[in-house]
């Protein structure tokens, strides 16, 4: 038996129907236009004091300031980051978390086989924030000037040499452990929480040598607290142009540093448009330049899409290089 329909009732339901899939593709562009509401966070992997953790910090206090809401910086440093990544990657995808995405991140994704997440596919680019080489720096007492006496040094005493790093996996492991593997170097490898704790040590002499990313190390060097020996850069960084590259000892050397923000997978488009443009707006701000230049980074801002290619880029770097080293963990 057929039900008669009345006059009007299939347009009307279909109307209806179309008016609750155009609802539905319009709520995240209006969540974007009131976004945000509420307190934002930056998950930092690092410890306090710490390069992205510094870089976290600068970059809240502009979106407090152009947002009226408070942007908080919440530190989850151990593990290599893996833990903080991990909440990251759990958090709601509302824009309401961010994770200050670094070359730590892709280094120990690459070292590390098994993770419970994928940085390519469990994230989200927002924008590349800036680029900074690391600086291989020694604590006073080791006698040696240059990069060419610290391989003398280190093959006349092997074995005695140690040096620290943030932790299994992390660009300073990886870097030493690629200088070394370039240059035969017998160090001993100390992993600390985070690359603070070692520079401290580095400063105490509990160990000799650190590479770390020039916002963290620039204090020390500036007071004479660590002797800088070179960058990790395939040339020169204005920020330091009298430093020479480790390159220019050990030609094809190469290790740099980077700071993103991402926010976890599925986060709603327009809320992704909205903080890039605010974030490259912040970046591109005379004032922030200069602080970010004054921590040692070159300031940058760029668009979803570059950082993606970025980050793919870079991961592809980075396995070759653990690979090459012989660093896998699984």
């Amino acid at each position: 038996m057929e039900l008669a329909l009345r006059p009007g009732f299939a347009e009307a339901t279909a109307f209806c129907a179309a008016a609750l899939v155009l609802g539905a593709i319009s709520m995240p562009a209006a969540a974007a236009q009131t976004f945000p509401t509420k307190p934002i966070r930056i998950i930092a992997t690092t410890t306090p004091g710490s390069g992205p953790d510094i870089m976290s910090r600068l970059i809240g206090h502009k979106l407090t300031e152009a947002w009226g809401q408070q942007v908080v910086v919440d530190n989850r440093a151990g593990a290599s980051g893996i833990i903080g990544t991990e909440i990251a990657a759990r958090a709601t995808p509302d824009g309401y978390t961010l994770l200050m995405l670094t070359a730590s991140h892709l280094a120990v994704a690459a070292t590390f086989g098994k993770l419970n997440y994928d940085l390519i596919r469990d994230f989200s680019p927002i924008s590349l924030l800036g680029s900074t080489p690391f600086v291989l720096a020694v604590n006073p007492s080791v006698r040696a000037a240059s990069v060419k006496e610290l391989i003398a040094l280190v093959k006349a005493k092997p074995g005695e040499l140690h040096y620290g790093s943030g932790g299994p996996g992390t660009p300073p492991h990886l870097a030493t452990e690629i200088l070394r593997t370039m240059t035969g170097m017998d160090l001993v490898h100390v992993p600390y929480k985070g690359i603070t704790p070692a520079l401290t040590d580095t400063v105490a002499g509990q160990v000799q040598l650190t590479i770390a990313v020039i916002p963290a190390a620039l204090p020390f060097i500036r007071t004479g607290k660590l002797r800088a020996l070179a960058v990790t850069s395939s040339k020169r960084s204005p920020l330091v142009p009298d430093l020479p590259t480790i390159a220019e000892t050990i030609p094809g050397y190469e290790f740099i540093g980077w700071y993103s923000l991402v926010v976890p997978a599925r986060t709603p488009s327009p809320i992704i448009s909205r903080l890039n443009a605010e974030l490259v707006r912040a970046v591109k701000a005379r004032d922030m330049q200069e602080r970010i230049s004054g921590l040692g980074a070159e300031p940058i801002g760029s668009t979803p899409q570059e950082l993606g290619a970025h980050m793919r880029g870079e991961r592809d770097k980075l396995q070759k290089a653990v690979k090459a080293a012989n660093l896998r963990r699984d």
